[in-house]
C-alpha cells in the first residue's frame, strides 16, 4: 500500500479513534446524570456524584442549574461525535473507491499485457469476474483487516482499561466468556475457508453462463434452444445458490453463538454490578449507580465490537478468497515482453525468416514444426491448408502473440524477441478472421491502431478496402454508432472495417488471415483491385482458400499437420502433384463446373435441385 493510502489510512483510524474518545465522555456524562439525579432524590442513601478530573459545580448552583448544564453538555458531545463520525465514514469511503479504482486499474494493466496463452487457459467470465467482483472484496480486506480491527483492538484496551478502573472484580466477571467466543472464531474460520473458495468458482460459472448466452444469442434463438440455456442458467444459478445458503446457516449460527455469550456478559455484569451497588450503598468508595450505568455502557459497547467480530470474520474471509484470486492475475509472469535495450525499428524493411521454428500451446503438445521460410520485403505470401494445419498459429507468432518454443523469427536480421514489443506491432496491420469492433462510430473503429489520424486519412483507408461508399450510405456516415461487435453490419462490411482499420497505420507488413472469407465476389473484386495498392511495398502474409486470391500471391506455401509440404507459386505447384493441386482442382470443380454438372443432372431428370441464378454463375 502507498504512501497515499498510508496517510489515508491514518486519517480514519485518527477520526475513528476521536469518535472512540466522544463516546467514552457522552458515558461518562450520562454516568453523573444518573448519579445526580439518584442524589437529588435521596441524598441520604445515594452517593455524591465523582466529578470528572475534580470538576464540580458553583456551590450556589441548585441541583436543576447543574442537570440542565449537564445535559447541554451531553448534547454537545452527541454532536461532536456525530461530526466526527460522519468525517470518519466520508474519509473511510473515499479510502475505499480510491484503492478499488486502482486496483481495478491494476489488474486492466495487467491483462492488457499478459500473453495469449493466458487468456487461452482461463474463461471469459472468470476474467470478468475477478476484475469486478473480486476487486471489490479487496477494498473491504483493508477496510475490515485494518482500519476495523485496529480500532477494536484499541476500543478493547481502552474500555476495558476502564471498567478495570471502576470495578477490577466485575471487569473479570466479563471475560468468562471470552476463551468460548475464541474457539467459536476458530472453527468457523477452519469450515468456511474452503467454502468460499468454491463459491468463487460457483460465481465464475454463473458469469460464463451469462456471457456466452448474450454473445451466443444468435446461435440459441436459430436452434430454437432459449428453454434448454434457461436451463443450464438455473442449474449454475441453483448450485450457487444452495452453497450460498450453506455459508450463510454456518454464518449465522457463529453469529448468534457469540450474540449469545455477548449478551450473557451483560446478565452478568447487571446481577453483580447490581449486588455491589447495593452492598456498598452507604461506602463513599463504594460503586455508584452511575458507575454501573458506565460500566455496562462500556460493556455493551465491547459486546457490540465482539459481535462484530463474527461480521469481520465473515467479510475477512470471503476478502482473502477474492485477494487470492487477484493475486494470481497481478502476480502472472508476463511471457512475451521486452528484453533489456530492445531495438526500436521506425519502419522495417519487411524482411522475414524463419529458423527452425518449433511451437505449440503447450511443451508436449506440438504443432508448428520445423518452420523455415525467408520472405523478401514486399513480397506477398500465402498459406494454405486444411483447418488445424497452423495457418492462423504461425501468423500469430509474427507479431509476437506468442514465442517459439524453438528456433527463431527475424525482422530485417533482428530476432523478434530482441524488438520493441509495441514498435514491433505497431508496424504489422491485423485484420483476423472473425473481425472484432467497438461499440463505437465506425470513424473510430477505423482509426483505432492510430487515434490521431485525420478524418482524410480514415476516408482514405476506407477507399483502400472498399469500404467508403457503403458507410456513406449509413445514417450519419462516419460518425455512425454501429452496435456491440458491429452487430448492425454484415459479415463482409465487418470485415472491410477491419481492412481499412489495418491498413490506416500504413505498416511495413500486413496480416490477413483469411479476410476475405465474408466478401461476395462482387466486393472481392473491388478489395483485391485496392489490396493490390495496399499491399505494395509491404510485406504480406495471408491465409486463404480461394484461388482468386492464391494467384496473386509472390509465393505460396502449403501447411499440413504444421510443417511445410510445399511452396512456389500458383502455376508452378499447379505443375505438382501434391496437396495444392488436388485442393485447386476440387475447387475448380466447385467453383466453374459445378453449373454445368448440375444442369445436366435437371435436364436428365435426375436432380430436383433448382439451377442457380444467372449471376451466381462463375
Amino acid at each position: 500500500m502507498g504512501i497515499h493510502y498510508t496517510w489515508r489510512c491514518a486519517l480514519v483510524l485518527l477520526l475513528n479513534l476521536v469518535v472512540m474518545g466522544l463516546s467514552l465522555a457522552v458515558l461518562t456524562v450520562m454516568g453523573l446524570n444518573f448519579d445526580l439525579i439518584g442524589h437529588a432524590i435521596a441524598p441520604e442513601h445515594a452517593q455524591a456524584p465523582r466529578w470528572f478530573l475534580g470538576l464540580h459545580p458553583p456551590a450556589d448552583w441548585s441541583p436543576l442549574k447543574v442537570l440542565i448544564v449537564i445535559n447541554v453538555v451531553l448534547g454537545g458531545l452527541a454532536l461532536l461525535r456525530a461530526i466526527f463520525r460522519f468525517g470518519a465514514a466520508l474519509s473511510q469511503g473515499h479510502l475505499i473507491q480510491a484503492i478499488l479504482t486502482n486496483l481495478r486499474k491494476k489488474i486492466y494493466d495487467k491483462l492488457q499485457r499478459l500473453s495469449f496463452r493466458f487468456f487461452d487457459a482461463n474463461e471469459t467470465g472468470t476474467l470478468i469476474n475477478r476484475g469486478t467482483s473480486d476487486a471489490s472484496a479487496i477494498p473491504v480486506f483493508i477496510d475490515f483487516a485494518i482500519v476495523q480491527v485496529v480500532i477494536l483492538l484499541i476500543s478493547l484496551g481502552v474500555n476495558l482499561t476502564y471498567m478495570i478502573n471502576i470495578q477490577p472484580g466485575l471487569t473479570l466477571i466479563c471475560l468468562i466468556t471470552t476463551p468460548l467466543l475464541g474457539v467459536a472464531s476458530v472453527i468457523y474460520s477452519r469450515k468456511v475457508r474452503p467454502a468460499y473458495e468454491e463459491n468463487r468458482k460457483l460465481f465464475d460459472r454463473v458469469v460464463l453462463r451469462l456471457s456466452e448466452n448474450i454473445q451466443g444469442q444468435h446461435v440459441v434463438k436459430g436452434f430454437a434452444l432459449e428453454q434448454h440455456e434457461i436451463d443450464r442458467f438455473a442449474q449454475a444459478n441453483d448450485a450457487l445458490r444452495r452453497q450460498q445458503r450453506w455459508l450463510f446457516k454456518r454464518s449465522s449460527v457463529y453469529s448468534a453463538t457469540v450474540n449469545f455469550l455477548t449478551q450473557l456478559n451483560l446478565v452478568l455484569v447487571l446481577l453483580a454490578g447490581g449486588y455491589i451497588v447495593i452492598r456498598d450503598s452507604g461506602n463513599p468508595n463504594g460503586m455508584t449507580v452511575g458507575e454501573l450505568v458506565v460500566f455496562a455502557g462500556l460493556l455493551q459497547q465491547i459486546s457490540t465490537q465482539v459481535a462484530s467480530i463474527s461480521n469481520i470474520a465473515n467479510t475477512l474471509q470471503v476478502s482473502l478468497t477474492a485477494a487470492q484470486r487477484v493475486r494470481e492475475v497481478l502476480t502472472m509472469p508476463m511471457e512475451v515482453q521486452n528484453r533489456p535495450n530492445p531495438v526500436v525499428l521506425d519502419r522495417p524493411a519487411g524482411r522475414i525468416r524463419f529458423e527452425n521454428v518449433t511451437f505449440g500451446y503447450k511443451p508436449d503438445e506440438t504443432i508448428l514444426h520445423e518452420i523455415n521460410l525467408e520472405v523478401s520485403p514486399g513480397q506477398c505470401i500465402a498459406i494454405l491448408g486444411a483447418t488445424g494445419s497452423g495457418k492462423s498459429t504461425l501468423l500469430s507468432l509474427i507479431p509476437r502473440f506468442y514465442d517459439p518454443l524453438a528456433g527463431r523469427i527475424t525482422l530485417d536480421g533482428h530476432d523478434l524477441r530482441d524488438i520493441d514489443l509495441n514498435a514491433l506491432r505497431r508496424s504489422i496491420g491485423l485484420v483476423f478472421q472473425e473481425s472484432f469492433l467497438f461499440s463505437n462510430t465506425v470513424a473510430f473503429n477505423i482509426a483505432f491502431g492510430n487515434p490521431s489520424a485525420t478524418r482524410e486519412q480514415v476516408e482514405q483507408a476506407a477507399r483502400i478496402a472498399s469500404a467508403h461508399s457503403f458507410i456513406m450510405d449509413l445514417p450519419k456516415g462516419y460518425d455512425t454508432v454501429i452496435g456491440e461487435y458491429g452487430a448492425t453490419l454484415s459479415g463482409g462490411q465487418r470485415q472491410r472495417l477491419a481492412i481499412a482499420r489495418a491498413v490506416l497505420p500504413n505498416p511495413s507488413i500486413l496480416i490477413l488471415d483469411d479476410a476475405t472469407a465474408a466478401i461476395d465476389p462482387e466486393t472481392e473484386y473491388e478489395i483485391h483491385q485496392a489490396m493490390d495498392n495496399a499491399m505494395s511495398g509491404r510485406t504480406t502474409f495471408m491465409v486463404a482458400h480461394r484461388l482468386s486470391t492464391l494467384r496473386r500471391a509472390d509465393k505460396i506455401i502449403v501447411l499440413d499437420q504444421g510443417r511445410i509440404v510445399q511452396s512456389g507459386t500458383h502455376d508452378q505447384l499447379m505443375h505438382k502433384l501434391g496437396h495444392y493441386s488436388k485442393i485447386a482442382r476440387m475447387q475448380l470443380v466447385d467453383e466453374e463446373s459445378r453449373y454445368i454438372i448440375q444442369a445436366r443432372r435437371w435436364y436428365e431428370g435426375q436432380s430436383d435441385t433448382p439451377l442457380p441464378r444467372e449471376e451466381n454463375i462463375p
